[in-house]
């Protein structure tokens, strides 16, 4: 065990370690878990990439985490996830600015959209969540096996119990779109591609690691309308679930746990909460992760989906 829980914050998960002359890359580092995740980061010394959508989003970032670190080592990267050549042009920057990549934090990601399509055609959810993802690590891979560390951690969620990814219909383009069904199978299928890039990086020293964050107040419910809203808390909020808020610092905890305890050193393709690896568990509601999120051959044929929807190819 790792002596952190449920209530660590950031900076416990962090104290004593020392990232100096480290490199972090994090998607959505414009705001809330991925701005705290970035702050935690700089405060140890690293240089930290910070990805987003909209650069003044970004600019607002670094000026926050500046006021508290003034020297902090923050770089910007714009990047849509939801458009492939938005991810091959700033992945073709980010290489050549940043030849040496020591964590990627895929954090970035979108819950209970309308019924939308990425630029490529892809469902909103599935293609922002997981596909922009993949695309964008595969890219970034020659530079993370020029790091030292040679960690990726992809954010996932609890929301994995509310949906499998449906191979044969993952774009909503048969059955019927439910928003809660589509950000259910994009979140496990964040935790299927760790399982999927421990089982072909492992042996090169990439380990990968999912992330359930835990229930933070963030602007990732935006899109959510009331009824969707009080319906969410209904759920959440039953006795069975032992639900709780966490605060910002508290629900990017395990994000920074998983790309730096020593303990995992070696042993990635698992899925973390509240800073432990979660046991495989398909009865209980309040914790642990699903076996079709670590079936390894549901992890192979999303791999295998992927690549030929988005053209990404990873180094072999």
């Amino acid at each position: 065990m790792s002596g952190f829980g449920w209530a660590s914050t950031t900076d416990e998960v962090l104290a004593g370690k020392d990232l100096s002359g480290r490199t972090v890359f994090i998607t959505g580092a414009n705001s809330g878990l991925g701005q705290e995740t970035a702050r935690a980061m700089a405060s140890k010394g690293a240089h930290v990439v910070m990805a987003g959508r909209d650069q003044h989003k970004l600019d607002a970032a670094v000026a926050a985490i500046r006021e508290t670190l003034p020297k902090a080592q923050l770089d910007t990267l714009t990047v849509d996830l939801g458009s492939l050549e938005s991810i091959r042009a700033a992945t073709s920057r980010a290489r050549q600015a940043f030849p040496r990549i020591d964590l990627l934090i895929n954090n970035a990601g979108v819950m209970a959209t309308p019924f939308e399509h990425t630029a490529d055609g892809f469902e909103r959810q599935f293609g922002t969540n997981h596909l922009g993802h993949f695309a964008l690590t595969a890219e970034l891979m020659p530079a993370i096996e020029r790091g030292h560390l040679k960690r990726i951690v992809n954010l996932s969620s609890r929301g994995h119990f509310m949906g499998q990814v449906d191979f044969d219909d993952p774009n909503f383009t048969r059955r019927p779109y439910d928003p809660w069904a589509s950000y259910g199978q994009s979140k496990t299928a964040n935790v299927l591609f760790t399982v999927g890039l421990e089982q072909r990086f492992a042996v090169l020293g990439i380990h990968a690691y999912a992330v359930h964050p835990g229930g933070i107040e963030t602007n990732l419910g935006r899109y959510m309308t009331p009824e969707m809203r009080e319906g969410l808390m209904k759920r959440v909020s039953s006795s069975d679930t032992g639900f709780a808020w966490k605060t910002i610092p508290q629900g990017a905890a395990t994000s920074c746990w998983a790309a730096t305890a020593d303990e995992l050193e070696g042993c990635g393709g698992v899925y973390c909460e509240d800073c432990h690896v979660a046991e495989v568990d398909d009865e209980n509601p309040k914790e642990g992760v699903r076996s079709y999120a670590v079936n390894r051959s549901y992890a192979d044929r999303l791999w295998k989906l992927s690549e030929e929807l988005t053209g990404a190819q990873f180094p072999s």
